[in-house]
């Protein structure tokens, strides 16, 4: 084998001839003319170490064959009396796609891989407890669910499992569901007795060693990381900003008679800007929202209807049948013909879905994690990766004065310095947002103190205790605060105490445990499921009335008949015009850093090369404005009728800690009649009877006060962020609010500058 030089390279031969003979065959057959440099070093860790890998590389970089390649080869070489391997992924569709990768590659070698997520058939499942062996594809809710009801077999199941490989792991850490996976593994590893070794793969991570730490949790293994020299990419990026129109309800008289959706007049410009990008391409395009998403994809058809074109649209996103979401995968990934698709975060991961020519972002991304996972999802095959932007706002009232504040908030274009800032702080600095974790997840411990119950069954306080207490993820919990947490579910009777002072579930504890719904630690939707006769379309949390239409999967729907014990509507194609559709769904978290930027875009005098003449225009006029209000040295600003707006410039745990800090000290010290805000850009606040001087001076008191962060919380205030949280004692929700939500000392860090 040669490197890219054409000269001979003895790591890379090395690695190629340890790996089994069958993957050598696959190799040549898929013509890769060398192994690349991530798959050597992870080679050489799985073959030469017994550490933990952590495998951080780009996008199509190869690292799902440099985890298996050699992963595949010790299975094939010290053949396991059990599955030998566990793959756990974030979605289902991951799975379903690595399966088929895997599936050609091991067919030959008889090493059976097996998907077991909620979409697979039992009798599949079947197949493997009758006969353990090769490699296991699993959702966390799945493992949940076999930890609780396998629990006997699972010597037998994972006995000698070998390793675990966690794709995506940057969608893992930092959340509660990345939490529930640690402590998996560690309930897995006592359970069967095994002591697998971890696989990491991801090509969005900032810090290595926090991703190291986690990966590691809960065991004694060190965590190696092949520095990979990351080749350098081209990449294509543009960003244009558009102007909704003033004039609310200046509605088009034009129809779309598939789509049924009403266009705004000064919509149309942005629609056909979108529609151009688009035109002739493969291409996805990113949405902050589901309705983003169908109301982006039913103007694109319709204008392509105008136009002549082929209908070549499709929406991805997690309320679209299953069966509509495969349909776009396929249709993404298997010919080279033009095909557009419009998705939330669902085709974020990574996904196979072929070769894109662009990759298109509505408004700003949540995150630069984000924003650099979409532009991987484009420049695969040596092509440039391509990305394009589009911001829009509605335009501010004018003004006659340039200083006039009365509509100052409105004249900062918050989205359009969002889409910059990520950009720079990528391009700049390679900087990507850390995670944190969370020190008191209650609600976390709640679940898996059922779990461990009900899959052990009886056990004596100190066995319980000694069981959860000393899973990775709650190390911050104390004995005291467990306790506190048995005696309540005590109380309220999820577990019972025997006559003999054991513990075992109790009869509300059996409901809830019972349930297909608890093996997810994340909350669960009660939506209505839409079906067009024996067709599933997806789901809407709230239906509208019979007669009426909404849109979903791209196309709108009229409302034959609801079914509220069964949740299902029943749906027939619409062509009336399509209200307003409901989804459940959360918002995202800001860092400070991006907000930091976003000021220092306003501040700054850099032209960048990728802004479009109308975003252009836009920025330059917020630097103006910028230089008139002095945004450089002030933070507070009046504006009119005794109120005054604040743009702190800090990230969504502070701004939220600010937003409380106003409402129990500032507000009943001063007066002040109302607060509101937009999180994480600014504060709007009617002053009473004070003033700016003694409003500034008050915030910046959090300085020198000796706060405790539930100081923040009202009187009786418990908030129930979490699924489990209405079974966690009100003091302990106060206590991990306060710790894991609010973040004094970076306010008072970030005020101490003002």
């Amino acid at each position: 084998m040669q490197n890219a030089n054409g000269c001979s390279n003895m790591n890379h031969l090395t690695a190629f001839n340890r790996l089994a003979p069958f993957i050598q065959e696959y190799i040549y057959n898929q013509g890769w003319a060398d192994l690349r440099q991530v798959q050597v070093e992870a080679c050489h860790v799985i073959f030469d170490t017994d550490a933990h890998l952590l495998i951080a590389a780009g996008t199509a970089a190869g690292k799902t064959e440099a985890a298996f390649l050699p992963v595949v080869t010790q299975l094939y070489e010290q053949q396991p009396a059990s599955v030998g391997a566990m793959y756990i992924g974030p979605i289902k569709a991951l799975i379903n796609d690595q399966f088929e990768r895997l599936d050609d590659l091991l067919r030959e070698a008889a090493i059976p891989v097996w998907p077991w997520h909620g979409d697979i058939v039992q009798s599949r499942k079947k197949k493997l407890l009758k006969d353990p062996r090769g490699i296991l594809q699993i959702t966390p809710e799945s493992l949940e669910s076999l930890l609780i009801n396998k629990y006997a077999e699972l010597p037998r199941l994972f006995g000698e499992l070998q390793f675990v490989i966690i794709d995506e792991i940057h969608a893992f850490m930092g959340t509660e569901r990345g939490d529930q996976v640690l402590c998996q593994l560690t309930r897995l590893a006592r359970l069967a007795g095994c002591e697998p070794r971890r696989i990491g793969l991801s090509a969005t991570l900032g810090d290595y060693g926090q991703a190291e730490d986690w990966l590691r949790a809960g065991t004694n293994r060190s965590v190696a990381t092949p520095d990979v020299q990351a080749a350098e990419r081209k990449v294509r990026l543009s960003l244009e900003h558009f102007y909704w129109p003033e004039q609310v309800g200046a509605i088009a008289e034009e129809r779309d008679i598939d789509s049924g959706v009403r266009v705004e007049d000064g919509k149309t410009r942005y629609y056909d800007y979108l529609f151009d990008l688009s035109q002739g391409r493969r291409c996805l395009i990113f949405a902050s929202n589901r309705t983003e998403t169908e109301t982006a994809i039913a103007q694109l058809r319709r204008t392509a209807k105008r136009q002549g074109q082929p209908d070549i649209y499709h929406v991805h996103h997690g309320s679209v049948s299953a069966h509509l979401r495969e349909t776009a995968e396929d249709v993404m990934r298997s010919s080279n013909t033009p095909a557009v698709t419009a998705a939330t975060l669902t085709l974020e991961m990574g996904i196979d879905i072929g070769k894109l020519d662009r990759v298109i972002q509505l408004e700003s991304p949540a995150s630069v994690a984000s924003f650099l996972q979409r532009l991987g999802r484009t420049g695969r095959r040596g092509s440039p990766a391509d990305m394009r932007f589009l911001c829009a706002e509605t335009k501010p009232l004018t003004t006659e004065h340039e200083g006039d504040f009365s509509v100052l908030t409105r004249r900062i274009p918050w989205q359009l310095l969002q889409c910059i800032a990520a950009i720079q702080l990528y391009l700049e600095e390679r900087w990507i947002e850390p995670f944190q974790p969370a020190k008191y997840p209650f609600s976390l411990l709640y679940h898996q103190t059922m779990s461990t119950l009900v899959s052990m069954g009886e056990l004596t306080p100190a066995d319980l205790a000694q069981q959860v207490l000393t899973l990775p993820s709650f190390s911050s919990i104390s004995a005291d605060d467990y306790r506190r947490l048995l005696h309540h579910l005590i109380a309220i009777e999820h577990i019972q105490q025997t006559e003999q002072g054991n513990l075992i579930v109790g009869f509300d504890g059996t409901r809830i445990v019972s349930n297909y719904r608890f093996y997810a630690i994340f909350q669960g939707t009660e939506d209505y499921r839409v079906r067009d006769g024996n067709q599933d379309i997806g789901s809407i949390a709230l239906p509208p009335s019979p007669g009426e239409c909404f849109a979903l999967a791209g196309r709108t729907w009229e409302v034959l008949e609801i079914d509220p014990k069964r949740r299902l509507v029943s749906v027939q194609p619409g062509t009336g015009h399509a209200g307003s559709t409901s989804w459940r769904g959360g918002s995202s978290t800001i860092h400070t850093r991006v907000l930091q930027r976003m000021r220092q875009v306003l501040l700054e005098e850099t032209d960048y090369p990728y802004l479009q003449p109308g975003a252009r225009e836009r920025l330059q006029e917020a630097r103006q404005l910028a230089q008139i209000i002095d945004i450089a040295g002030t933070v507070v600003f009046p504006t009119e009728n005794q109120t005054c707006c604040i743009f702190p410039w800090m990230g969504t745990a502070a701004f939220r800690t600010l937003e409380r800090f106003l409402a129990y000290q500032c507000k009943p010290a001063l007066e002040l009649k109302w607060i509101r805000n937009r999180s994480p850009y600014f504060f709007t606040i009617h002053l009473g009877k004070s003033d700016l001087e003694s409003l500034t001076c008050e915030v910046k008191s959090v300085r020198d006060r000796r706060l405790h962060p539930e100081e923040l919380l009202g009187e009786e205030e418990a908030p129930e962020l979490r699924k489990y949280d209405e079974f966690v004692p009100a003091d302990l929700r106060r206590k991990a609010f306060a710790a894991d939500y609010l973040d004094l000392q970076e306010l008072s860090d970030i005020v101490s500058h003002w």
